[in-house]
């Protein structure tokens, strides 16, 4: 059903949405159409404090508890058994034979040490580590709603696709191989025509407008190198 319009002078119909002029702002400029507003996000008022992702590490936590569990669960069982008028087990006993006459210097003591040392140091860098290398926090805007609650990341393969599909796009290259890193992008490219310095400028360009638009809490550093394919 439409409604009736044959009582309303011509001219009074309303305006369709979006053909009319934007209203002044307080300070007398004219706001933006958002369809035409500029998409570029909002980079200078984030937060640089984002911290990485922490990995849970089930693996290695799972791995050390059950180890732990069954050096604890075996030995409390050799001990209830001497307790219990049992002979210990040979290999306690030979465990202690060893470590009573061994002498501090031997080969095999000092191998257990740096054994055990190097085990110990593994755990330690696990725990005090974030771990999670390959997702890259993003920036988050400030005065967003929930900041703090919600955090995003991108993954470093997500960002060399980005990069390289950008790269590709740069007249005269041929091939490129994209490497992003924490604090790094390393980009290689192979130019089959046009001068290789204005290649590489134009690469540094897009690139570097491609890093911004990544969004990253810590954007890196790149680095461009252009050469010509191998002949043959």
């Amino acid at each position: 059903m439409s409604a009736d319009t044959r009582g309303r002078p011509a001219g009074d119909s309303d305006p369709p949405p979006g053909s009319g002029r934007a209203d002044p702002s307080a300070d007398g400029s004219r706001g933006k159409d958002p369809a035409t507003a500029d998409s570029t996000p909002a980079v200078e008022a984030s937060d640089r404090r984002v911290r990485r992702f922490w990995s849970t590490r089930r693996v290695p936590a799972a791995l050390v508890a059950l180890l732990s569990a069954a050096a604890t669960g075996l030995l409390l069982y050799d001990v209830v058994s001497v307790r219990a008028g049992r002979s210990a087990m040979r290999w306690r006993r030979r465990l202690a034979e060893e470590l009573a006459t061994r002498p501090l210097d031997d080969v095999w003591m000092i191998v257990g040490a740096a054994a055990a040392m190097a085990l110990g140091l593994s755990l330690f860098l696990l725990a005090v580590t974030p771990g999670l290398r390959r997702l890259l926090p993003m920036r988050q805007p400030a005065g967003s709603p929930g900041k703090g609650e919600v955090r995003a990341g991108l993954d470093r393969r997500a960002a060399d696709l980005v990069l390289r599909d950008r790269a590709v796009r740069v007249p005269g290259v041929q091939s490129v191989q994209v490497a992003v890193g924490r604090r790094k992008v390393k980009a290689r490219a192979r130019a089959h025509f046009r001068d290789l310095e204005e290649v590489r400028t134009d690469l540094d360009a897009t690139l570097g407008e491609a890093v911004t638009f990544l969004g990253l809490a810590r954007p890196p550093t790149l680095t461009v190198r252009v050469r010509r394919p191998k002949k043959g």
